[in-house]
């Protein structure tokens, strides 16, 4: 029996705490908060979930988080408000460099193009005439 959670198919031979993070939205400790919540041991593999534990989660899931589809939309929703009121975030989005304060300077380097070739070294002077 594959279970099927918000539109993902969670793997049934992992523990049902791992398998929870799969759906986009869902961490480790929110599995579980959501496992606490429902009573279910987090040992438990998916394929030994009961139908009842099954539909516990899921009613657990879809009416009080937000995930896969919405939560992505939310997501690239504030990175447009951002653009568009031209914050110092949006440039940093736009231009696609770090946005939460790394530096540039050393990392960041293929983001940005500037890829650096190592020089050729060691390489010996030619003859000199005498």
């Amino acid at each position: 029996m594959a279970v099927r959670i918000t539109g993902v198919t969670i793997p049934n031979d992992k523990r049902i705490e791992v398998s929870l993070t799969y759906i986009f939205g869902i961490g480790l400790s929110t599995a579980k908060k959501i496992l606490k919540q429902t009573k279910i041991n987090p040992d438990t593999r998916v394929k030994d979930l009961s139908e009842d534990d099954v539909n516990k989660l899921r009613n657990i899931i879809e009416g009080e988080y937000k995930t896969e589809g919405d939560l992505r939309r939310e997501i690239i929703g504030n990175i447009k408000r951002l653009k568009e009121i031209n914050s110092y975030r949006g440039l940093r989005h736009i231009k696609n460099l770090p946005v939460r304060g790394q530096r540039t300077k050393t990392n960041s380097r293929t983001v940005r193009g500037n890829v650096r070739r190592t020089t050729a070294s060691g390489r010996k002077p030619s003859a000199q005439k005498t």
